[in-house]
């Protein structure tokens, strides 16, 4: 196993910036809000800890990808941010996430509580709850596995079509598997960035 953790001098190069706008935000922060954000440098802080990697097929050895500093995202053009208005997360359950309906209503609380904690300041709404049938998408048995996906693509077209107008983002959750196209095995989740609508299975 290898463990990938970074320094506090790393993490703070990373993370703190001279961008007037951001600066100033920080500064509108209460005292509580600044000392959580500052946990992120203590070496051993719960919000940046050490992430340990169990084989070579791990997401982050096999999928190697550009270092980003905060700076950078928050720069980024594609970014979306919440506006008046679009201020409300909403989440789409699309078929059961356990083996009964009150398995995926006590799932659905819990992912609530998560979002509201992790999206502070937005509001998280469930949506009611619907089968698979009603998405309408394309759906195919993997010839691999067996199991039943459908197409990834075509649910966030679906979200968009069902997205509220006072929406940051709807996201749709399921426990089947998605595939993005025919070439493709599989795929974890897919969201439109422009279009604030994503799923994730």
């Amino acid at each position: 196993m290898q463990t990938v953790g970074h320094s506090e001098h790393t993490l703070k190069t990373a993370l703190i910036s001279k961008n007037p706008e951001l600066v100033k935000q920080y500064e509108q922060l209460d005292p509580g809000e600044q000392r959580l954000l500052n946990e992120a440098f203590r070496p051993r802080s719960d919000l940046f800890g050490p992430i340990t990697l169990h084989s070579p097929s791990d997401w982050i050895i096999s999928h190697p990808e550009a270092p980003q500093d905060f700076e950078q995202f928050f720069s980024n053009l594609h970014r979306k941010s919440p506006s008046p208005g679009k201020q409300t997360i909403y989440i789409q359950c699309i078929g059961l996430l356990g083996n009964t309906r009150s398995i995926s209503e006590e799932y659905l609380k819990w992912l609530k509580g998560y979002c509201e904690a992790f999206f502070y300041g937005l509001t998280v709404k469930l949506l009611e709850p619907i089968p698979v049938s009603a998405t309408r998408c394309s759906f195919r048995i993997n010839d691999s596995t067996l199991n039943l996906q459908i197409h990834a693509g075509q649910i966030l077209t679906f979200l968009k079509k069902k997205k509220p107008e006072d929406a940051f983002c709807v996201v749709g959750v399921t426990m089947i598997d998605l595939y993005p196209r025919e070439s493709w095995n599989f795929v974890f989740g897919q969201a439109s960035l422009t279009e604030g609508t994503g799923q994730v299975d």
